[in-house]
């Protein structure tokens, strides 16, 4: 899906709700509501009315790594971005040139072989391309721990249209927990940032579940939308058990961002049974694969040419999808991590 419309660089959210006045908390931003192409306007506060007894919102456990270092090629100074660490010991890792606001493109014509100097003194060298990513994202290894090296010299990945860097507790949703292995994202689940535990407690108050998943998305850099590729992924048995017994039992599975549908869709089988499973998942979910267990999704709101529109789109098709985004330009709401949401609900 391509939506023919330009997001105006006024409506980036340059820094965290919380911090644009006295008296804000994280749920503080906007709510749009499309059931099919039917809109409404809300705050997210009112999440727990727009729910009902008996749905189920599936979320993303995967903490936000301090994934952004710096680096030397030569003199020349570089902003390493750590997405994914492989099977086999090396990382998918990005490199960018550095602008003073965050950084801006991915650094362009660096061979096989080059060699990075990270702040702390480890080594970096790309190896091979990321297939089918031409030379944006590369196969690299490094000469110590990467986790030591993110949790002694890291920063949260930052791009330039936000206004200055945060500390890393910005960036962890209510939902993150410890990897046992140190494994995370590269990128905040953001969908899952405007909730705090109040939210939490009066949406179980209320009769909605939780099933916790886990998912730990690689980078998605700002000007680049490629489809996703492979990312880590686990659906524990309790939380594939409730997915049915609500599913068996008439209620909603809300997803609570696109991580959370790539990761229960991955679990689900042909015949729409979601089973405990954990590894790689390399599923693009587009209109014609279709959703078959999701049933709503809470989102953030994506640039135009993004990718993950052809996700919501397949929960929610493309009419909703563009209405949607009419609106929420009309209605001046804000993009990207730190800024509104999206919920989309069944017609």
């Amino acid at each position: 899906m391509t939506l023919t419309v330009r997001v105006p660089e006024e409506l980036s959210a340059r820094v965290p709700v919380e911090q644009r006045g006295p008296g804000l908390d994280r749920d503080s931003v906007r709510l749009l509501v499309s059931r099919g192409t039917e809109v409404s306007h809300h705050a997210f506060v009112e999440l727990p009315r727009l729910l009902r007894a008996g749905d189920l919102l599936v979320v993303n456990t995967s903490p936000t790594l301090a994934a952004a270092v710096d680096g030397w090629t030569g003199h020349a100074r570089v902003v390493v971005h750590f997405s994914t660490r492989g099977d086999d010991g090396r990382w998918a890792v990005e490199l960018r040139d550095p602008d003073g606001h965050g950084t801006t493109r991915a650094r362009a014509g660096a061979p096989a072989g080059t060699e990075v100097r990270l702040a702390g003194g480890a080594r970096l060298v790309l190896e091979e391309p990321l297939d089918g990513r031409g030379e944006r994202l590369w196969w690299a290894r490094v000469s110590r721990d990467v986790f030591g090296v993110l949790r002694e010299h890291g920063r949260a990945i930052r791009y330039a249209y936000t206004e200055r860097d945060q500390p890393l507790s910005a960036y962890q949703t209510v939902f993150a927990l410890p990897s046992p292995d140190g494994a995370g994202s590269a990128e905040m689940p953001s969908a899952g940032r405007p909730f705090t535990a109040r939210m939490v407690a009066e949406l179980v108050s209320r009769g909605v579940q939780f099933a916790p998943v886990t998912l730990h998305t690689g980078v998605a850099s700002a000007e680049a939308h490629e489809p996703p590729y492979p990312e880590r992924y686990v659906v524990p048995e309790p939380s594939a058990r409730l997915i049915g017994a609500v599913r068996a039992g008439g209620g909603r599975v809300i997803a609570v961002g696109t991580t959370a549908v790539r990761a229960v869709e991955s679990a689900a089988g042909a015949d729409g049974v979601v089973r405990a499973r954990a590894g790689w998942t390399d599923l693009v979910v587009t209109p014609e694969r279709g959703v078959r267990v999701v049933d709503g999704l809470l989102t953030g709101l994506h640039e135009p040419e993004a990718s993950h529109l052809l996700m919501l789109e397949a929960v929610a098709g493309r009419a909703a999808i563009g209405r949607g985004y009419e609106e929420a330009l009309r209605g001046r709401y804000l993009w990207h991590e730190f800024g509104d949401v999206h919920l989309v609900l069944p017609q």
